[in-house]
Parts: structure tokens; sequence; C-alpha cells
């Protein structure tokens, strides 16, 4: 079986040396693999210093420009001939030794392998808690979704993925309906060059993507349902607070207050509903525009 492994880098030139070095030792011991390094915009000359080596079992590709490291994902799975993708870092903190690893899981029948990160590293405290909340809120049974993957080639053909949703390959193949697995792997500090992710900001895209992929997973598959329900008991508390106010005004205790909560409550519950109503049109669309495709 042939297995693709996918390298995004971005200016990782410094490294390009150490991590073709690895794989030559590699590759003597595993000749089903290819590696398919993928150059997203680097600045550092990444790619010229790339091209330089020249080996069989190696391709490169090229963004013109810094697209982002799920499009050089994508990038790479389109050239891939493999059965398997296996997602590789090119800043060599993973070992690839741990990479025969997940393709036991593939080849024990899961669809993807993910890693279990172990040792100390920076952000420790920060991952621990993203994966905790991932966890949550797509019912995941793995400790770590962010970590060296490896997948079936058809699993990136049946999911969408958006700008920096390569975090998201487990839960949104999992709500696909392919099956997961993991195993935990070596992660190694890094020894040249720097992160490319800012740390707070990486904090609040990474929040804000986690509500996305959740949204999408979710509300977006039945708009009606939620928003909908949402609408009707806004609207339905609105008219049970406006009797209430009926009634005290009757008695001689009218409140003004309570006439603005009604109102906010009505007016909310009719904008839910109505986006509850769009929900479901778009839905429908996409809908169409799947089976199209499929």
């Amino acid at each position: 079986m042939k297995i693709s492994v996918v390298v995004p880098a971005y200016n990782e030139a410094v490294n390009i040396p150490f991590l073709v070095e690895e794989f030559d030792k590699f590759i003597k011991k595993h000749k089903n693999y290819e590696v398919i390094l993928v150059d997203d915009g680097s600045e550092d000359g990444t790619f010229d210093i790339a091209k330089e080596y020249k080996r069989a079992y190696l391709k490169i590709v090229r963004h013109t420009r810094n697209l982002g490291k799920t499009q050089a994902i994508i990038s790479g799975a389109k050239m891939a001939k493999g059965k398997i993708i296996i997602v590789f870092d090119a800043d060599l903190q993973y070992d690839l030794q741990d990479i025969p690893k997940l393709i036991g899981l593939i080849k024990n029948g899961a669809d993807i392998a993910t890693g279990w990160k172990q040792g100390n590293y920076e952000k420790k405290f920060v991952s621990n808690v993203y994966n905790y909340w991932a966890r949550r809120l797509f019912n995941l049974s793995i400790h770590d979704m962010n970590s060296i993957k490896a997948f079936k080639k058809g699993v990136l053909d049946a999911i969408s993925l958006r700008k920096d949703w390569h975090r998201y390959i487990v839960p949104l193949a999992k709500d696909a309906g392919f099956t997961i697995a993991e195993v935990k792997v070596n992660l190694r500090p890094r020894k040249y060059g720097s992160p490319k992710y800012q740390y707070k900001s990486r904090i609040l895209v990474g929040l804000f993507d986690l509500l996305a992929v959740k949204f999408q997973l979710t509300f977006m598959k039945k708009p009606l349902l939620y928003f909908g329900t949402i609408g009707l008991f806004s609207i339905a508390l609105g008219i049970f607070i406006g009797l209430i106010s009926i009634l005290l005004r009757f008695f001689g205790h009218g409140f003004r207050p309570l006439l603005y909560l009604v109102i906010l409550l009505i007016i909310s519950g009719l904008l839910f509903f109505s986006l509850a109503l769009i929900g479901e049109s778009m839905r429908a669309v996409l809908d169409r525009l799947e089976k199209k495709e499929s």
C-alpha cells in the first residue's frame, strides 16, 4: 500500500537539510512511502533549498503566496498517490518512527489515526484546555486532536475544510461517519527556526474556529429546530409576561418596564424564528449542492 507523507513548510529553510536526512534514513526501512513537501509561500528560500535535495521519494509543491497550513495539506493531498496520507510538520518536533504506529491503527480498521502528544512542551496547558473543550463540544474520545495524523485519502474528499480548519479534521471526520483512533507519540522541542503562530492570536482564532465548527455541525444541520425553538420560547415568554402585566394593570400596579420586556421578547422571538427559516433555506441549497457533487 502506497503511503504519502504531506509536509507543510513555511519559512523552514533551516530545517530542510535535517528533514531530508531523517527521511533518507526512514525511507531505507520503509520503501512504500512518498514525501510531498509543500512550500507555503516561504520568504526564506525554503523552496530553493528543497530543490537541491533530489530524491526519488520526494515531490515539491509550491504556493506563490502564504495560504495557510490547511491549504498546504489540501495541495499536498491532491499530489498524493498513496491511499493513506500523513500530515508531518517540517519543524521536526514529531518523530518519524511514530508514523508506523499510526499506520497500524489504519490497517486495523480506523479511518483516521491521531497522535497523543507526550512529554513537556510549550503551550501544554493551553493545549490541554483546548482539547478538553473540543472533547466536550464534539463528544470525542481522543485526548489530542491537533497532533500528527494519518488518514485514508477519502477522508479529505468527504469533509469541507476552511482556512485553519486542519485542526478540526478529527471532529469533521467523526461527523461524516469515519472511525477515529489514537496512539501516544513523542513531541520533541524545536531545535531550529521559530514557531509560526503568535501565542495570543492563536488562542483567539482557535476559540472562534472551535465555535464555528460546532455551529456548522449542529445548528446548521437543523436550524429550524434550534433557532425556531428559541424563537417560540421567547414569543411564548413575552405573551406570558404580557398577560401578567395586564392583570397587574387591572389591580392598579402598572409597571412600564414589563411592557418593554414584552416587546423585547416578542421581537427577539420573531427575529430568531426568521433566522431559523433563512437557515433552513440555506440548508436546503447546501443539501442540493452536496447531492449534485456526490
